[in-house]
């Protein structure tokens, strides 16, 4: 069986070192490289060529929905599994909807990383048990009318806007994270705001940083 390559982009260099030992002591699984940034990630991709990415959502020159999505555009068929401290019933059938082909939470134990590992890499879907009940669910409850949660009324950008001010960043910081004018940033703020029922910048910081701690 001819060894798989990993890319691990995560900006923690100790989440970094600990995932490589736990793939390198696998004989059908090597670390082919890693990054801290989107733009290290990109660079490792063109000269390394790996098999699979790990990728972490949190990143500090952007975030993993943006890197997945040019990864999309550069490479189709690249499986991308993301592996993050953000609830999954907010962020996994976002980000599979985008081109992920699993959704893996840093609590989870590292066999079940392994297992979520090699599912991508045979060209399956993963999800944690527990996200593929509730997504059943979820359809079922559509299906019959029931009401949405109202973060699920976010677009992908309001999401990504809503996480960033939950990492601390100001509205200029996120705009320069996602490339976006200030101006653009306040209106998705607002827009936030209105639909998550939330009246002054303070209630939507708090409720920012409640969701991002999840």
């Amino acid at each position: 069986m001819r060894t798989r390559s990993v890319l691990i982009v995560d900006d923690h260099p100790i989440v970094r070192q600990g995932l490589s030992q736990l793939i390198d002591a696998e004989s059908d699984l090597e670390v082919g490289g890693d990054a801290a940034s989107v733009e290290e990630a990109l660079d490792v991709l063109e000269s390394a060529r790996p098999d699979v990415v790990i990728l972490d959502l949190s990143l500090p020159d952007s975030d993993g929905m943006e890197l997945l999505k040019r990864i999309r555009m550069e490479t189709r068929q690249l499986p991308v599994l993301v592996l993050s401290m953000h609830d999954e019933s907010m962020y996994a059938e976002r980000l599979l909807s985008a081109g992920a082909n699993g959704y893996i939470m840093k609590q989870a134990a590292a066999d079940q990383l392994l297992v979520a590992l090699r599912r991508v890499l045979a060209g399956g879907v993963y999800v944690s048990e527990a996200l593929g009940s509730v997504m059943i669910e979820r359809l079922s409850g559509e299906a019959r009318g029931t009401t949405v949660d109202p973060i699920e009324r976010l677009s992908n950008r309001e999401l990504q806007v809503l996480n960033l001010i939950g990492q601390g960043r100001t509205t200029r910081e996120v705009a320069e994270t996602l490339n976006l004018s200030v101006k653009t940033v306040e209106s998705h703020r607002q827009r936030i705001k209105k639909k998550l029922n939330l009246q002054t910048p303070a209630q939507l910081v708090k409720f920012a940083v409640s969701s991002y701690m999840q």
